[in-house]
């Protein structure tokens, strides 16, 4: 089955760009065009409509997609399961993360699974919990790097702890600390993870029943930290997030502590490509106390997938 054109279709979807599709597949924009517009002959139907940026999908091409992509997740894992069968490590690797992620973490894992399987190409998606569990069930990404909270039906493969920390500017009082005491969030001006994003500073706010006064949210790391670097208020997030900004602000335990379970999220083990189960076999394997910088990441206690079998 000539699949070139679903791809093609999937991916304009995704980029809502004709040129961004063709540069990123190797085309010329006239012929992606071409390709679209013989799709919808053959369909009966229009999948795109022209906006000023760009292109999105039509009510019937939205319909369509799902589709699209469950038939092209079928098909590269078809492929990948014969490249398998006869020796050869090709394929296409798409792993969607939280932007902390994909800093801190992922190089490290990148860099083995290079070296092992240089064939494979792999393409990272930073976004919030609500993104990666979207593109994850959409069959967007073959598997998700996140938080355990909010996952929905996805199944799950615990990896790590990672400790919630009180961000704080680099001053005193706070650079005498051991620990911040949660209770004393009410009295800075407190700045928030949005809704969506990071699920566990919400959940940790729930827990304990503090009302800090909220004066900023924000869905970007960076933003959250700068704004703290900036005096406009302190801010509760994991480590994980706040290590490669470290030397903006001033990060202090809490206490109580608490935590996130980070780990992988992902529709079903037999839907897995074997390009996705060599990536994740990498990750259980590598001990993440030996690199450096991850020294605050514990392991978590529960493996319950064998991706070996």
């Amino acid at each position: 089955m000539e699949l070139t054109k679903y791809e093609i279709f999937a991916d304009a979807a995704k980029t809502g760009n004709f040129t961004k599709t063709a540069d990123r597949m190797g085309y010329t924009q006239p012929a992606v065009s071409r390709t679209l517009r013989l799709l919808e002959q053959e369909l009966g139907f229009p999948l795109f409509v022209r906006q000023k940026n760009g292109v999105e999908l039509t009510s019937s091409g939205q319909m369509i997609l799902p589709y699209v992509r469950n038939l092209l997740a079928e098909e590269k894992l078809l492929a990948q399961q014969v490249s398998e069968i006869r020796g050869i490590h090709t394929g296409r690797l798409t792993i969607a993360c939280f932007a902390s992620v994909s800093r801190v973490l992922l190089p490290h894992f990148l860099a083995a699974f290079q070296a092992s399987y240089p064939g494979i190409q792999v393409e990272l998606m930073e976004g919030g919990t609500d993104d990666i569990v979207r593109w994850v069930t959409e069959n967007v990404a073959d598997f998700g790097i996140l938080s355990h909270r909010h996952i929905g039906g996805l199944s799950w493969l615990s990896l790590w702890r990672d400790p919630l920390v009180a961000v704080v500017p680099r001053e005193e009082p706070f650079l005498s600390m051991k620990a911040f005491p949660v209770e004393k969030m009410t009295a800075q001006p407190f700045i928030l993870s949005a809704d969506g994003t990071d699920y566990d500073i919400h959940h940790m706010l729930s827990t304990t029943k503090i009302r800090p006064t909220i004066r900023f949210t924000s869905k970007d790391d960076h933003a959250i930290v700068s704004m703290v670097a900036n005096h406009l208020g302190m801010s509760i997030l994991p480590r994980l997030v706040v290590l490669d900004l470290a030397h903006l602000v001033h990060m202090l335990p809490l206490a109580p502590a608490f935590d996130r379970t980070l780990g992988i999220a992902y529709k079903e083990k037999a839907a897995l490509t074997p390009a996705a189960r060599k990536f994740i076999d990498q990750i259980v394997k590598t001990d993440v106390s030996k690199i450096q910088e991850l020294d605050g990441l514990e392991d978590a206690a529960e493996m319950n997938m064998a991706m070996g079998e």
